[in-house]
């Protein structure tokens, strides 16, 4: 009875810490209700508490990724979830580019490829509440929006994306220890499409340009909505299967209750 109760012990031990080792990348979110940015009919949304990766997914991970599982290689990947841009700036399928650095961010990945790497890492996609709850937070505040030094900021970033340029983690972590929500990519959210922004349509072709032109942002009354409608003009002009340069993603993982 006693080595079986020993037994029970240690394998609750070990199962801690490989939770420990899945998470030490991760950050505590505590959940709460706040009011998102959705335009004038906005109401007050509810987040649970969730972890959220500390930095965006970079090319070096979803090598390893590819390499586990070749179905999202390039040249493998089915046309149904990628388009002709899926990554692009790789050199072959298991191999990026010269001119990429693995600690960047990875970029031109699909929504679908995105998910499939979150999946597989035990986690998912945040939601379009949590990307944007964790997102209105600076340094010192977890609600920054109504400070203009935040939205300048953000704006300045908007009028010139850039990716690959830049490292994971040179812009300063925000109040709950995450980097880089803003000032390095756009990232995919799992409920990307759930929000449908009027305006012009867009065609698949340049989708780069097309998409950064804001037109849903004409009814945006200061800095803080217009660059909350610059969001949300992009993620409901976007289809699960493009690619683009700027957008990557990062995971979060459910608080089992």
């Amino acid at each position: 009875m006693k080595t079986q109760a020993f037994r029970l012990v240690f394998v609750l031990l070990v199962f801690q810490t490989m939770l420990y080792a899945q998470s030490e990348d991760m950050v505590f979110i505590k959940g709460s209700r706040y009011l998102p940015l959705y335009g004038r009919d906005s109401t007050v949304v509810e987040v649970k508490d969730f972890e959220m990766d500390i930095y965006p997914v970079t090319n070096a991970e979803f090598v390893d990724f590819v390499k586990r599982y070749p179905k999202w290689e390039k040249s493998k990947a089915l046309k149904l979830f990628t388009d002709k841009s899926y990554l692009t700036n790789w050199k072959s399928d298991q191999e990026l580019k010269a001119s990429e650095d693995p600690n960047s961010p990875v970029t031109y990945i699909s929504w679908f490829a995105a998910k499939a790497y979150c999946e597989c890492q035990g986690k998912r996609l945040p939601t379009v509440d949590e990307w944007e709850y964790v997102a209105m937070s600076d340094e010192t505040t977890k609600d920054a929006r109504v400070k203009a030094s935040y939205n300048e900021q953000i704006l300045a970033w908007y009028e010139a994306p850039r990716s690959n340029e830049n490292r994971i983690g040179e812009n300063a972590k925000n109040v709950w220890g995450v980097h880089d929500l803003h000032g390095l990519v756009w990232e995919w959210t799992l409920d990307f499409n759930s929000v449908l922004i009027t305006g012009e349509s867009r065609k698949d072709v340049d989708k780069d340009s097309n998409l950064f032109c804001g037109s849903a942002s004409v009814n945006a009354t200061d800095l803080m909505n217009y660059a909350a409608f610059m969001r949300y003009a992009i993620r409901g002009s976007l289809k699960a299967k493009y690619a683009m340069k700027n957008l990557g993603f990062r995971c979060v993982k459910d608080i089992n209750q």
